[in-house]
């Protein structure tokens, strides 16, 4: 008998167009944090309002409600040629910024002006890359390829909450603003060197004249449509969208609230707080990028159980290095369950509606934002200890019922959510 070669997490290099892919993420996910959090820092500096802390915030998720549209666009020009237009847009967006800085005419106005419309823009971003992924890599890497792929989000996390606004503080907005422009500039070159994979479904130009608009809101249906109804898709999309209201909320938007209010911890603690978070979903990203064979369907409901499980645990501790040992498990927890879920869309999917599939996927994160709202009020009701117990018990139960739901597309070992 023959000895099962053990999977390696290299394996995905091995492809051409992967090996441009990865870096052209890295640097667009570091210059995201990074940019995040200087502009985040400005706007609190500048104007001392948390109000409009949390407006810059909001504005970044506006993108995810027109996210399909960039799906499908880039489903008919290829998913690789709409990201180096997207990157292109990132380094004229920032550059505008930069040049501003170092002008002396920023304000605090420019910048919401600008992320209001880079907000359209970039959280598209992990959608279409994954959509290309899946064009470029066999089936069998695929799980670990989404894995690896997953250490640029992860690794950027790290370094940005270990930094902090320390890189705002030594060297200004301006300079900041100059790297920030040359990594995307750099990723929209690395892009570039993509070969295009193959158009699996060739479509034809629109006809210029009044059937053009009715064609492309058909597509736009189409694809919604199908990922609505595809064997498991739902499924993985009501996970995401439950893990956005219920689960994200304490481990990203209320961490500097729990730092501050609950651990009585300043920014460094804070840092200390999301980078454990971080690398537990690091840790998570590399452990399935070396694991083969899993039933994708069954991981997606053990890791998110796992996670809520976590949340519950983590609202009641009020010890620091407690704290992070448990964000530590969860970060492991949420990486596994959400690289289980973009998995079973990208593999389930038909590859002319991908990209429209992932955009859906992209748009259920406005449940982000709905959840950090009705936390916010209902601390100021009952109490965070209360709140994050409602949040986590109800996620726990909403994810046990959509375990019971579709059981039939999720724990069979021949679902084709449970394919190896």
């Amino acid at each position: 008998m023959s000895t099962p070669t053990r999977p390696s997490a290299l394996a995905p290099f091995r492809i051409r167009n992967y090996r441009f892919q990865w870096p052209s993420d890295l640097l667009t996910s570091w210059a995201f944090e990074v940019e995040t959090l200087v502009l985040g820092w400005y706007i609190m500096v500048e104007t001392g309002s948390v109000l409009l802390l949390t407006v810059l915030a909001s504005l970044q998720f506006v993108g995810t409600l027109v996210a399909p549209v960039f799906g499908m666009i880039g489903d008919r020009i290829g998913h690789r040629d709409l990201l180096v237009v997207m990157r292109l847009a990132y380094t004229v967006l920032s550059s505008t910024i930069m040049a501003l800085a170092l002008t002396g005419h920023l304000s605090p106005l420019n910048v919401m002006i600008i992320v209001a419309i880079m907000g359209l823009i970039r959280p598209s971003d992990l959608g279409v890359r994954g959509a290309l992924l899946a064009d470029i890599m066999p089936a069998e890497h695929l799980v670990g390829a989404i894995s690896v792929a997953r250490t640029t989000q992860d690794s950027a996390r790290i370094a940005g909450a270990l930094t902090g606004a320390g890189l705002f503080a030594v060297l200004g907005i301006g300079l900041v603003y100059v790297a920030i422009a040359c990594l995307y500039f750099v990723a929209a070159l690395l892009m570039l060197c993509l070969t295009r994979p193959k158009r699996t479904v060739t479509t034809s130009d629109l006809p210029a004249n009044s059937h053009a608009m009715s064609r492309l809101l058909d597509d736009l249906k189409e694809g919604i449509v199908y990922a609505w109804n595809g064997p498991g898709m739902r499924a993985a999309l009501c996970v995401a969208f439950l893990a956005n209201l219920t689960a994200f909320p304490f481990t990203g938007g209320l961490l500097p609230y729990i730092a501050r209010e609950i651990f009585h911890t300043d920014q460094t603690g804070l840092g200390y707080l999301s980078a454990s978070f971080a690398v537990g979903s690091l840790i998570g990203s590399i452990t399935l990028s070396l694991v083969s064979g899993l039933r994708i369907a069954r991981l997606l409901i053990g890791a998110t159980l796992a996670w809520y499980a976590m949340l519950l645990v983590f609202v009641e501790i009020r010890t620091m290095p407690v704290a992070m040992a448990c964000l530590v498990l969860a970060g492991i927890a949420q990486s596994m369950s959400m690289i289980s879920a973009a998995v079973i869309l990208m593999r389930t999917a038909s590859a002319h509606l991908r990209g429209r599939v992932m955009g859906v996927r992209m748009m259920v994160i406005y449940g982000l934002p709905i959840g950090l709202l009705a936390a916010g009020s209902l601390i100021d009701i009952i109490g965070y200890s209360a709140t994050g117990s409602l949040y986590a018990a109800a996620g726990f139960v909403a994810m046990l019922a959509i375990a019971i739901r579709w059981r039939a597309d999720l724990w069979p070992v021949h679902a084709p959510a449970n394919a190896r």
